[in-house]
């Protein structure tokens, strides 16, 4: 099969539409997603997205892009919150995304940061890219004092504009170096929230030419992804389907962006939801279900214990 899904001849033009849509245009933006999560977003059966899944199969290869070195590197990274360790199977995996999600004030920079650290402990340069202003150079090189070279391993770049995102995704390939291992776009929603009269179509534009530098980045340049974003209300009918503020009958916190700019094939994602000042959850979601995890913070928020599991059918946005 073509590398190109829009372009495989053996495709129903029906098919291709819907793969359009959904930003899915290549074999690599398919590969790890389940055939449950295609059939839903695509709207097909699930036996014609097991037929996909299966045409677009092939044995995984290192990609010539990638040096022998970055391919010895450490390829699963820890933090300081073992309950985050464990249900990411052990800790971030190399090459993949993780989206941090939550409200203003819980402890999604903090937990970016902690990522940051471990990488630059591992002698691997970090690209941190702040769009609200919300984590300071000094405040990351505070972090990082106690480690060695550190300050030669983090490149702080500011964006605060949408276009300004948009260049420097295009020129992102020439930003990253072999030694890079960890690339952070902080508050990654905000850029958009300038854009209240952004079209749907243009929006869902940009999304997917923001999901396909992030798939790039993490295939061919074998670098991990933290994204971290605010939280936006959406209001629901009684089961559940989407509905406006006049006829909704309750309101739910879900990620500004969406699921539309993620490569799912290689996402974590991670929604932090204090309840208090020093008690809440963390809902990790999967494709199937959603995980959450109390937090409770008997000295304080930087020191928290995460403890508590329980499950839940995934709410699909």
């Amino acid at each position: 099969m073509s590398r190109s899904l829009l372009q495989c001849a053996t495709l129903p033009s029906s098919l291709k539409a819907a793969l359009r849509s959904a930003a899915y245009e290549t074999v690599d933006d398919i590969a790890g997603v389940s055939a449950e999560t295609l059939s839903a977003e695509l709207g097909i059966s699930v036996r014609d997205a097991e037929s996909l899944v299966s045409a677009t199969q092939a044995p995984k290869v290192p990609r010539m892009t990638q040096s022998a070195a970055s391919l010895a590197r450490v390829n699963v990274f820890t933090c300081k919150y073992p309950a985050v360790n464990k249900v990411l199977g052990g800790g971030l995996l190399r090459s993949h995304v993780l989206e941090i999600s939550g409200p203003p004030g819980s402890f999604k920079e903090s937990l970016a940061c902690d990522f940051v650290q471990a990488f630059v402990k591992a002698d691997e340069e970090v690209v941190f890219v702040d769009m609200q202003n919300m984590t300071s150079p000094h405040a990351l090189s505070r972090l990082l004092e106690s480690t060695p070279s550190a300050g030669t391993l983090l490149r702080y770049i500011r964006v605060h504009t949408l276009p300004d995102l948009l260049i420097f995704l295009r020129g992102l390939a020439s930003s990253i170096c072999p030694k890079t291992g960890l690339l952070v776009l902080n508050s990654l929603s905000f850029v958009f929230q300038s854009h209240p009269d952004l079209s749907s179509s243009k929006k869902n534009s940009i999304l997917g030419s923001i999901r396909h530098n992030l798939l790039d980045t993490c295939i061919t340049r074998n670098v991990t992804v933290i994204i971290t974003s605010q939280m936006a209300t959406k209001m629901l009918h009684p089961d559940g389907s989407p509905a406006t503020f006049d006829s909704g009958a309750k309101a739910v916190m879900v990620p500004r962006l969406g699921i539309k700019y993620l490569p799912l094939g290689r996402l974590f994602r991670i929604i932090i939801v204090p309840q208090s000042r020093r008690s809440g959850y963390i809902a990790f979601t999967f494709q199937t279900h959603v995980l959450y995890v109390n937090i409770d913070a008997a000295q304080s928020r930087e020191a928290c214990i995460l403890t508590g599991v329980s499950t839940t059918p995934k709410y699909h946005n």
